[in-house]
């Protein structure tokens, strides 16, 4: 068998994207890669009606048994705290994230998650912890925890390259200083606000990954949005596939973006409630006059769109080229 399989589960609001990649040389014969776990809060859950479903019980269900590679694509609660039950049943080989491991086991203290003041912050301050300990959980494990390094490339396993877009150096470098800052403030009221000033640049310092398996481009920048793309040269943009960033929210793609990536395949990870604004209307209807098919990881109410409920859209990626998906 040589399809890849990409799976995108249906945690709601949220992003888990499972890869499965056929290579005689892993374990099973099938290489594995989990990028994002979604949520953690049960209430995001309370309603299954469209079919989703947390991480770990999926994959307890369906996943493959092993994980070679876990990717964080930065730490917010709907990217990261799905990750930490999921290390617990199944801990990773190596887990690639944002942030240098010795902060997260040396500086990223318990924070008292009371302080929040609001349903952002709560979150927020319940995903930093979620994160520390996630990373101590990998290592203690046995596993590898790796910060991403700008331009990383290379070969995961038989016909599946990778390479790392973003974030630059520059932008990793401020991230560790702004949290470190961060776990250093004593007063409440200046941490509130450097937490604030974190959350809100955080989505435009994912992870931005561009896999190629034997021809085949995808392209999965976590949250970045469309001014999160600014220093990356749009000819190395193109893909088949392209998860749009920030849910499918306004701000998520514009016609130059979706130009440069050139998709045959967008999937938009947003909730069926389309909360935040996600499967934005406008930028929707501009996939879709691109000449892109429209996916979903979830069951939004999108004109022209019929989608039934499912626990989570499957890609199968052929040797020759071919995509075909299914909501399973």
């Amino acid at each position: 068998m040589e399809d890849m399989k990409l799976s995108f589960v249906n945690v709601g609001y949220g992003e888990a994207i499972l890869l499965e990649c056929p290579d005689q040389a892993s374990r099973g014969g099938v290489f594995t890669m989990l990028i994002d776990g979604g949520g953690a809060d049960p209430a995001e859950f309370a309603d299954r009606s469209s079919g989703r479903i947390p991480l770990h019980e999926y994959l307890r269900a369906h996943g493959p048994g092993h994980l070679d590679l876990m990717v964080n694509t930065h730490p917010h609660e709907d990217h990261v705290s799905g990750l930490r039950p999921v290390a617990a049943m199944l801990p990773p080989a190596e887990l690639w994230q944002t942030l240098p491991p010795d902060l997260c086991r040396e500086r990223m203290r318990e924070l008292d998650v009371s302080l929040a003041r609001n349903l952002s912050q709560d979150k927020f301050l319940h995903a930093l912890n979620d994160c520390a300990a996630l990373s101590r959980a990998v290592e203690d494990a046995g596993g590898t925890v790796r910060r991403i390094e700008p331009g990383m490339s290379g070969e995961l396993c038989r016909g599946l390259r990778y390479t790392v877009l973003a974030p630059n150096g520059a932008q990793l470098r401020e991230l560790e200083e702004r949290f470190t800052a961060l776990y250093a403030e004593k007063d409440e009221e200046a941490f509130l606000q450097k937490l604030n000033e974190i959350d809100s640049q955080l989505n435009n310092r994912s992870i931005i990954l561009l896999l190629e398996y034997k021809g085949t481009r995808l392209l999965l920048p976590g949250d970045t949005n469309r001014a999160g793309y600014g220093e990356i040269d749009p000819a190395s943009l193109r893909a088949e596939l392209f998860k749009v960033g920030h849910h499918g929210q306004r701000d998520g793609a514009d016609d130059a973006l979706l130009a440069a990536v050139s998709p045959s395949a967008v999937v938009c990870c947003a909730s069926s409630d389309q909360r935040y604004h996600s499967a934005e209307e406008h930028l929707m209807r501009s996939i879709a006059d691109c000449g892109a098919k429209r996916f979903f990881s979830d069951c939004p109410p999108v004109v022209g769109e019929t989608i039934p409920p499912h626990s989570a859209l499957v890609f199968t990626i052929g040797a020759d080229g071919a995509i075909e998906a299914e909501y399973r």
